[in-house]
């Protein structure tokens, strides 16, 4: 097996037995149902460029599941720089995000060879497009066409930005990233330091979401996902409907636009505050007291209110 090619693959929904209900004579306590344990959910993985098949389970955020993925494969966390879902190639609409369908399996891609470029400002936006992998990391995602970056070939989607002018940004989330290349000087030269994934073999073809692991039970409607949150626990969710996903490309789409970055679980966020608090001016204070740190422009905020107010039919 090598490079993603496995009879391996979904997730097993393992459930413990019932615990056993206490003898008595008290019908009333016979009457009782045990504690049943909860579902055991569990993920398969392998690493982008090449790896056997391991299994995960057991984490509630993105830097447990690196974790996990990385106790399998006798790694360090801080090597993987990103995951794709059901592909092992670098493909940016396959991000893992906050949501892990329960059939979808995992690549994990880890750190490759380090390069330097130096570039110069001629522009306001460099044309770049910034996201970050929850755990540490900020990554290309999307390079503007005709953009400074796109006349730069050694630069490319996947790269970790380590560090600007020998500042090492490992820590920064990607809006503090996409931040400070905004307020770089125009005509001045400076320094990217980037990490690209170490690459598969592109004769590999995507792996498909239908097939299972052998002896594992269908689960549930096929809809399900993994909820995974930045802070609290993960929960078992039905998938989005076609509204809530339009309304959630629509804030991503936005977020690009306004801040220059893409992160589907905040997107996803917004659109749950928006649900939470049905007025615009409740929304606004809401984005303030539970994603102040983000700074959101008002224009920003209300183009938000009115795509997920349109995407729902147009109810204000």
């Amino acid at each position: 097996m090598e490079n993603g090619v496995s009879p391996e693959q979904g997730i097993a929904m393992e459930a413990s037995p019932e615990v056993g209900r206490a003898r008595d004579s008290n019908p009333a306590a016979c009457s009782q149902p045990g504690p049943r344990s909860r579902p055991r959910l569990v993920f398969h993985t392998q690493l982008a460029h090449g790896s056997p098949t391991g299994r995960i389970e057991g984490f509630t955020n993105v830097k447990e599941l690196y974790a996990k993925i990385a106790h399998v494969f006798n790694i360090s966390p801080t090597e993987i720089l990103f995951c794709t879902l059901n592909t092992h190639k670098v493909d940016m609409q396959k991000l893992l995000g906050g949501q892990i369908g329960l059939e979808d399996f995992i690549f994990a891609h880890v750190r490759g060879e380090t390069k330097e470029v130096e570039l110069t400002k001629t522009e306001d936006a460099l044309g770049l497009t910034i996201t970050d992998n929850g755990a540490g990391y900020a990554f290309i995602k999307r390079i503007k066409e005709g953009s400074i970056i796109n006349r730069v070939r050694t630069v490319c989607v996947g790269d970790s930005i380590e560090a600007i002018n020998d500042q090492t940004i490992v820590g920064c989330r990607h809006y503090e990233v996409a931040k400070m290349l905004r307020e770089l000087p125009k005509a001045q030269p400076f320094t990217l330091r980037l990490v690209e994934p170490k690459r598969a073999f592109d004769m590999i073809g995507q792996r498909t979401k239908s097939s299972k692991c052998p002896g594992d039970g269908k689960v549930a409607s096929g809809r399900e996902t993994l909820r995974l949150r930045a802070q609290g626990t993960a929960s078992l969710e039905e998938g989005p409907s076609a509204e809530e996903e339009e309304a959630t490309q629509r804030v991503d789409d936005l977020l690009e636009s306004y801040m220059g970055i893409r992160d589907l679980e905040l997107a996803s966020t917004l659109l749950e505050l928006a649900r939470e608090r049905p007025a615009p001016m409740e929304f606004a204070q809401g984005l303030d007291s539970v994603l102040g740190e983000f700074a959101f422009p008002g224009e920003f905020v209300a183009e938000v209110w009115a795509a997920i107010s349109e995407a729902r039919g147009g109810r204000k």
